[in-house]
C-alpha cells in the first residue's frame, strides 16, 4: 500500500509540473502535504516535516549555490570566459576547434549553471561557425554536452551539491569522481558523437550573433582559468592530501575546514572579485550589482530544492523510504543502476535533471545507507540518470531547437540523442569505477 500511495504521489507531481504546468516548487508543497496524509502522518506533523525538510537541505545549500551563481556571473560579465575560449581555440587550431570547444565548456561549466552557460557560450559558437564556415551542430554539440555533463555531474551545481547533502557525501571525493566519469561522457556525447552530425542543415538565427568584448578589455588567461577552476582546485587539494601525507591533528583539522564548500566558494568568489572584478576596472557597486542580479537568477532552484527537501522529509517520517528500500533491496539490480533508472524515468516524465535528481534522492536515501554502496558514487549515478533523454517537457531541448533553427526531429537527433549517450555513458562509468574501487 506504501508503494502504491508513493508511485501515484510521484505521478501527480509529474501531472502537477508538466501537463498543469505548476510552479515545481508549489507542486512540491502540495505533494508533500498530500503524501503525507494519504501516509498516515498527522496534519501538525506534516507541517513540521515539510519545514524540517526545507530548512536541512537548504542550511547546507544556500552558500554553496548563491557563491556559485555570483562567481559564474562574474565570470560572464568579466570576460573571463571569452578569454578562456580564445585561448583554447588558439592552442588546438582551427581543424580542431570543436575538441577545444568541448575543453572550454568544462572548464566554464564548472562555476557556471547550465543555462547561463547556455546562453553565454552559444554566441561563441556562432561567431566560430561563422567564421570558419562549419556546420553549426557539428561545432556546439562537444560544447554543450560538456556543460551538460557539469550541470549533472559536479558539484557546485544545484542537484549534485544537494545530493552530495543527502547521502552525507564528501563533496572532494564527489568531485574527483566525478571528473573521472565526466571524460567518457564528453568525449563520446561530444567529438564521437558529433561525426554524425556534419551533414545535419542548422541556420542560426542572425539575432543570436554576439557582440563581443575587445580583446583590451578582457582580463588574462592566467587570472580566466585561475578564478573559473579555483574551486575544483582547492577541493582537489584538500581530498588528495590527506591521503598522500601524515599530516598532524592541527594541520588536519586546517584542511577540514577548507573544505568545506562554502568556503571554497568564498575563497574563490574573494579571488576572483578581486582579480577578474576589481583588477580589470569594475567598480565595486557594479559587481555587487551584478551580485544581486546572480541572486536572483537561482532564486527559483533554491526553492525547487528546498519543496524536493520537504517532500524527501515526509517519505522519510512516514516510512515510505523504507518501505521502498526494504523493496528495491530485493531487486536483482545494482543499488546504482537503481538510482539511475529512477532519476532517468523521472527525467523524462518531468523534464527538469534538477527536480529528477533531488526526487530520486529523497526516495533512495535509505538504500544508500543500508547497501554499503559508496555515497560519492550514488550522487553521480542518479546525476547521469537525471540528464536521460530531454525532449520536449524540457526547456534545454527547446532553447537548443530555437537558437540553431532546428526542425523537432532535428532537435531530438541530435540534442536528446546527446543527453541520452551522456546518460547511458555516465552509467557504465560509474558502474566501472565502482568495479575499480572495490
Amino acid at each position: 500500500m506504501t508503494l502504491l500511495v508513493t508511485c501515484c504521489c510521484i505521478l501527480a507531481l509529474v501531472l502537477l509540473i508538466g501537463p498543469a504546468g505548476l510552479n515545481p516548487f508549489l507542486a512540491f508543497l502540495v505533494v508533500s502535504i498530500a503524501t503525507g496524509l494519504c501516509l498516515g502522518i498527522s496534519v501538525d506533523a506534516i507541517v513540521r516535516s515539510v519545514q524540517k525538510g526545507i530548512g536541512d537541505t537548504l542550511g547546507s545549500l544556500v552558500a554553496v549555490i548563491v557563491l556559485g551563481a555570483m562567481l559564474g556571473k562574474l565570470v560572464a560579465e568579466s570576460g573571463a570566459a571569452q578569454r578562456i575560449s580564445q585561448v583554447l581555440i588558439s592552442s588546438f587550431g582551427e581543424q580542431r576547434v570543436h575538441w577545444a570547444l568541448m575543453v572550454t565548456g568544462f572548464v566554464v561549466g564548472v562555476p557556471l549553471f547550465y543555462n547561463v552557460g547556455f546562453v553565454l557560450l552559444v554566441p561563441l559558437i556562432f561567431t566560430i561557425v561563422h567564421r570558419l564556415r562549419l556546420p553549426a551542430v557539428y561545432v556546439a554539440v562537444p560544447m554543450l554536452a560538456a556543460l551538460s555533463v557539469t550541470h549533472g555531474f559536479l558539484p557546485p551545481h544545484p542537484s549534485p551539491s544537494a545530493l552530495v547533502g543527502q547521502f552525507s557525501a564528501d563533496m572532494g571525493r564527489t568531485l574527483l569522481y566525478g571528473i573521472l566519469v565526466s571524460i567518457p561522457s564528453i568525449l563520446l556525447a561530444g567529438p564521437v558523437f558529433a561525426r554524425t552530425l556534419k551533414k545535419m542543415d542548422a541556420k542560426p538565427i542572425e539575432t543570436f550573433l554576439p557582440r563581443l568584448l575587445p580583446d583590451e578589455q578582457l582580463p588574462g588567461t592566467f587570472v580566466s582559468f585561475s578564478a573559473s577552476l579555483l574551486p575544483v582546485a582547492v577541493l582537489a587539494v584538500t581530498t588528495l592530501l590527506p591521503m598522500m601525507v601524515a599530516m598532524p591533528a592541527t594541520a588536519t583539522k586546517v584542511l577540514i575546514f577548507f573544505s568545506e564548500p562554502a568556503v571554497v566558494m568564498l575563497l574563490a568568489l574573494s579571488f576572483a572579485t578581486y582579480a577578474l572584478g576589481l583588477g580589470s576596472g569594475m567598480t565595486m557597486k557594479s559587481i555587487m550589482s551584478g551580485y544581486a542580479e546572480a541572486v536572483k537568477d537561482v532564486a527559483l532552484i533554491l526553492l525547487i530544492v528546498s519543496g524536493a527537501g520537504g517532500l524527501k522529509q515526509v517519505f522519510t517520517d512516514s516510512g515510505a523510504s523504507s518501505s521502498i528500500a526494504a523493496v528495491m533491496g530485493s531487486l536483482p539490480l545494482s543499488p546504482l543502476v537503481q538510482g539511475w533508472l529512477m532519476a532517468a524515468i523521472i527525467r523524462v516524465a518531468m523534464g527538469s535533471a534538477t527536480v529528477a535528481g533531488l526526487t530520486t534522492a529523497g526516495i533512495i536515501a535509505p538504500v544508500v545507507a543500508t547497501s554499503g554502496v559508496d555515497p560519492s558514487l550514488m550522487v553521480l549515478s542518479i546525476g547521469a540518470g537525471s540528464l536521460m533523454f530531454s525532449h520536449v517537457n524540457d526547456s534545454g531541448f527547446w532553447m537548443f531547437k530555437e537558437y540553431f533553427n532546428l526542425s523537432i526531429r532535428d532537435t531530438i537527433r541530435s540534442w536528446s540523442l546527446m543527453e541520452t549517450i551522456v546518460s547511458v555513458t555516465g552509467l557504465f562509468s560509474v558502474l566501472l569505477l565502482d568495479m575499480l574501487l572495490k
